[in-house]
């Protein structure tokens, strides 16, 4: 068979059955592919940043891998940033890239770059298929290198690979299981806790934020007195009423600081030691004080639930009463600011629904007021680069199928990737998305506060601002083929969820929000 049907093949036989793509010419071959094998699902893509975004999303809600299709090293390059994402998120992740035919490559035509240079920063693992018959076996070793290293693996096709003859499909593992706690950490942990009490801190990260991990460590802060918390970006989370409540590390440093400040032993459970997310002017890098001991019970993608259930064993932690029943907030009135949207969807979120958060400037108060929802999952973006929530919804949406996805976008992420609508639209996802829209970059209105001392000027203020023409979120939803409305009240938004939650396929609300007035 070709070298494009075997790479087809050798996905499907390891379960990676859905395929992101946005191909182009050097692609075609496994475009036909896709024909002559029936088994790899393909879902057309119009930017590549929402590929990589959507297979980041699918991989988090099915926990397997997802791939990529993307175009040369351009292609590529347009989807970094949310391969940057997914690289954060430990999402294993199967690009595959495209090249020019062997020969063709000395031509140094229009589109030739070096595409591992371009794969190397996003990705853990970067091949070029040599040979035909080496593409059935490349192909199974980016997958176990997607899942081994938890991240993007970017395995290089060039064209004449993928049409030739001499391809066979590799049979690819069953993956390992994650690394089981050392007796050592557990033991060490264990005499930490029954010492610090009160002033030992568990941060839990990664697979430790299920429903499952965050029971057993309420049953260890129950049993010894240590505090909880949860890292300020997570791949996954379960949370909602009957769920205990695990405050995050604050996003501000000088907030983190004052947060862990009394703790005398930090104990990593598949989290990273915190670190400020920018540096300021004359402010340390880290909010973690320096005679804090830092001690890590299981590192990340180890097995962190493991762990945390075996010193609940060893110290016989009994299992706590259910967590006090917390009263959804009552549903709210009048203008929209960030208080009063969290509060209509923690009114509004069903049970069993999947929040993906880019809302920036309205993230704290959606992070506090969600805690009194129904039961769901919090999906945060890891990586920093904006662009991600619209497209990490539609692949969750992908990835299961039978949850009820919502997304929630500042606006000026939002324009990043808004393209994922069409998509959505397209295979009539079930994905209801909210754009707060305060018609500007907030967050670097605050950031500039913090840097600056003040607030930026008339000359600054333009690069801050999205006004001037205004931007109808919900004309270009429509245009896009997406059901949407715009609101200005909680009365509204309520009445638009109710409707949205309701109905099948994807819905847009745009929600404009009270801002301060314009700097400038």
């Amino acid at each position: 068979m070709k070298g494009a049907q075997a790479i087809l093949e050798t996905l499907y036989g390891a379960g990676v059955d859905t395929l992101f793509a946005n191909p182009g010419t050097s692609e075609m071959a496994l475009v036909r592919a896709m024909d002559d094998a029936g088994t790899v699902r393909a879902v057309l893509v119009l930017f590549e940043g929402v590929v990589s975004g959507a297979a980041d999303g699918y991989a988090r809600m099915a926990g397997r891998p997802a791939a990529t299709l993307l175009h040369l090293g351009p292609g590529l390059a347009n989807a970094g940033a949310n391969l940057h994402n997914a690289r954060r998120a430990r999402s294993p992740v199967v690009n595959i890239v495209g090249e020019h035919a062997r020969e063709h490559i000395a031509l140094d035509a229009p589109l030739t770059t070096d595409i591992e240079a371009v794969a190397r920063p996003f990705s853990r693992w970067v091949r070029t298929i040599r040979t035909t018959a080496q593409a059935g076996p490349d192909t199974a070793a980016a997958i176990e290198a997607a899942r081994a290293l938890a991240g993007p693996a970017t395995l290089i096709v060039p064209a004449d690979v993928a049409w030739s003859e001499g391809g066979i499909p590799a049979r690819v593992p069953a993956a390992a299981a994650p690394t089981q706690p050392e007796v050592q950490r557990l033991d060490l942990t264990a005499d930490w806790l029954r010492r610090a009490g009160p002033r030992a801190l568990l941060l839990l990260g990664g697979h430790a934020l299920s429903a499952r991990g965050i029971a057993a460590a309420a049953r260890l802060a129950a049993a010894t007195g240590a505090r909880l918390a949860a890292e300020n970006f997570n791949v996954r989370m379960a949370r909602g009423v009957g769920r205990p409540y695990l405050p995050k590390v604050p996003y501000v440093g000088a907030a983190a600081e004052a947060f862990l400040g009394d703790v005398e032993v930090l104990v990593l459970v598949e989290s990273r030691a915190p670190v400020n997310f920018f540096g300021y002017p004359g402010q340390r890098g880290t909010p973690v004080a320096a005679a804090t001991h830092v001690l890590t019970l299981a590192a990340p993608g180890e097995a962190g639930v493991e762990a945390l259930e075996a010193l609940c064993a060893g110290l016989r932690a009994p299992v706590p009463a259910a967590p006090p029943a917390v009263a959804r907030p009552e549903m709210p009135t009048g203008p929209l600011d960030a208080s009063s949207l969290a509060a209509t969807l923690a009114c509004c979120l069903p049970e069993g629904a999947v929040l993906c958060d880019e809302a920036i400037t309205t993230r704290t108060a959606l992070y506090e007021l969600l805690s009194a929802a129904a039961p769901y999952d919090h999906l945060d973006l890891m990586g920093g680069a904006i662009g991600e929530g619209l497209p990490l919804a539609t692949g969750a949406a992908l990835g299961d199928p039978s949850r009820r996805v919502i997304c929630v976008s500042g606006d000026g992420s939002a324009l990043y990737t808004l393209q994922a609508l069409w998509t959505q639209a397209r295979e009539n996802l079930d994905i209801t998305t909210v754009i707060c829209a305060n018609h500007r970059y907030a967050i670097l209105v605050n950031e500039h506060l913090q840097i600056e001392g003040r607030a930026p000027g008339p000359r600054a203020w333009p690069l801050m601002s999205l006004e001037g023409p205004a931007i109808s979120f919900a004309a270009l939803a429509r245009g896009f083929g997406v059901e949407a409305v715009t609101v200005a009240t909680a009365e509204a938004l309520a009445d638009a969820l109710t409707a949205a939650l309701a109905r099948r396929g994807p819905f847009l609300i745009e929600a404009q929000m009270v801002v301060p007035p314009s700097a400038g």
